[in-house]
């Protein structure tokens, strides 16, 4: 098959039409089409359903495509790791993580890992799914469950812990907790139904020194961050992960003497990338930043 053809085709499959595929490849949407068309006549099948809206893959479409995509990651991987300096680290390099770790503690340290290795091209995306390593919709993730893939190299990086905290102006209103049972009197804040870990272990809030029934929550949010941010408008109490430590400076730390269960925080990337620069110095990077934070 015609590699270029099956660049095309693989524009168009991701864009859904000619004419975006056109824009990204700066071509006609003639141009693409005829590819297209071409593509399909020596293969001898339908690759597209064409309708009004757009493109939709044929069952052979999506087999095609499927593989194409894997293919069109290695290659883009095999020239990263061609381009790349065994001197120095250098460019491109995208890490994904959580919102909550990602917006609280990981992006707020990134000047200072680019000021050191400024020819890195860093992109950050922050999601609370977990994006394919393997087939590169990332270079590395750090994660908070151990990675389920065998052929992905994982770094304990940290343990995690949640720590209870509330605004001041919340506390001024309703009074500070002086034992656990004082929860039963305050507003609660937690995690939605699509909680990452057990429900009774990340909102154990709940079910602190309670027998029976829970507690009943005032909200429910499904993000960590979200949750800290109804916390500092005072709607009420939560926990909140030792990782946001350095934000809850506008918060008060309420009964110190409980802790939640543990979770580790793993730095992960295919085995593939083992040796690559940009992996390593962001992976020591991170390792230092935590440890002194963990001193601090």
């Amino acid at each position: 098959m015609d590699w270029d053809k099956l660049r095309i085709f693989h524009a168009v499959a991701e864009a859904g039409s000619f004419t975006h595929a056109g824009e990204s490849l700066n071509l006609s949407q003639s141009a693409v089409s005829r590819q297209i068309h071409s593509l399909e006549d020596s293969l001898g099948v339908s690759l597209f359903h064409r309708h009004a809206r757009g493109l939709i893959l044929t069952e052979q479409g999506e087999v095609l495509n499927r593989n194409v995509r894997e293919i069109f990651a290695k290659l883009s991987m095999t020239e990263a790791m061609i381009s790349e300096s065994k001197e120095r680290a250098k460019g491109p390099l995208k890490i994904t993580t959580t919102v909550a770790f990602g917006s609280t503690w990981l992006t707020p340290h990134m000047k200072e890992f680019l000021d050191l290795y400024p020819e890195i091209e860093l992109s950050v995306v922050l999601l609370d799914t977990e994006l394919d390593l393997s087939m590169r919709a990332a270079d590395c993730a750090i994660r908070f469950t151990p990675p389920r893939q065998p052929d992905l190299i994982q770094r304990k990086l940290k343990r995690v812990r949640s720590r209870i905290y509330a605004s001041p102006d919340y506390l001024s209103e309703h009074g500070i907790p002086s034992e656990p049972a004082d929860l039963d009197r305050h507003h609660l804040i937690v995690y939605g139904e699509d909680a990452p870990q057990p429900t009774r272990t990340i909102n154990w809030l709940l079910w602190q020194d309670r027998e029976g029934e829970p507690r009943h929550p005032v909200l429910k949010v499904n993000n960590i961050y979200g949750i800290y941010r109804a916390v500092v408008s005072g709607l009420g109490v939560a926990a909140l992960p030792s990782y946001m430590a350095r934000m809850t400076r506008n918060l008060v730390h309420v009964l110190p003497e409980l802790e939640g269960p543990e979770t580790m925080a793993y730095f992960v990337y295919p085995e593939e990338l083992r040796h690559s620069k940009r992996i390593a110095v962001l992976r020591d990077f991170l390792v230092r930043k935590i440890a002194e934070d963990d001193q601090g």
